[in-house]
């Protein structure tokens, strides 16, 4: 039994050795090319279901090099990119939406291409909000 103690001491310090390598790797600063680049296009996007006192709230923060975020951030991504970063030039989607009142507002707030980006519209429901503005605030789904 001394012998099994002795070699699980010695992989417990060969792990130790390693994890604390692996700690000191990640605690180096990334170039600084590649920060600029992930720094320069984001959006924090949130939906608010309902009255913004008492509603949902679900958000995200959009990267977009490369797209991540949400589980649509490569779409909200090339349609952001077509328009300039500019939410109201998305194009909007030919759908026939249900006439449901059902409050939704759609609130983006971060950079793009250098300018400070303010967007804040509520819509009478999600699919009138998701026709007008595409993926950029599929956020819960």
């Amino acid at each position: 039994m001394t012998h099994l103690t002795k070699a699980a001491t010695t992989r417990l310090r060969h792990g130790l050795t390693a994890a604390a390598a692996l700690l000191l790797a990640g605690a180096a600063p990334a170039p600084a090319a590649h920060r600029s680049t992930s720094q320069s296009d984001w959006l924090y996007v949130t939906v608010t279901h309902g009255d913004a006192r008492s509603g949902d709230v679900r958000g995200a923060l959009l990267l977009c090099d490369p797209p991540r975020g949400h589980a649509h951030a490569a779409g909200a991504c090339t349609e952001l990119r077509s328009s300039g970063g500019d939410i109201h030039g998305i194009p909007h989607r030919d759908v026939l939406c249900p006439m449901i009142y059902a409050p939704v507002t759609a609130n983006a707030r971060g950079r793009w291409k250098g300018r400070t980006v303010h967007y804040t519209e509520t819509f009478s429901n999600t699919c009138e909000m998701n026709a007008r503005t595409g993926d950029v605030f599929a956020v819960g789904t």
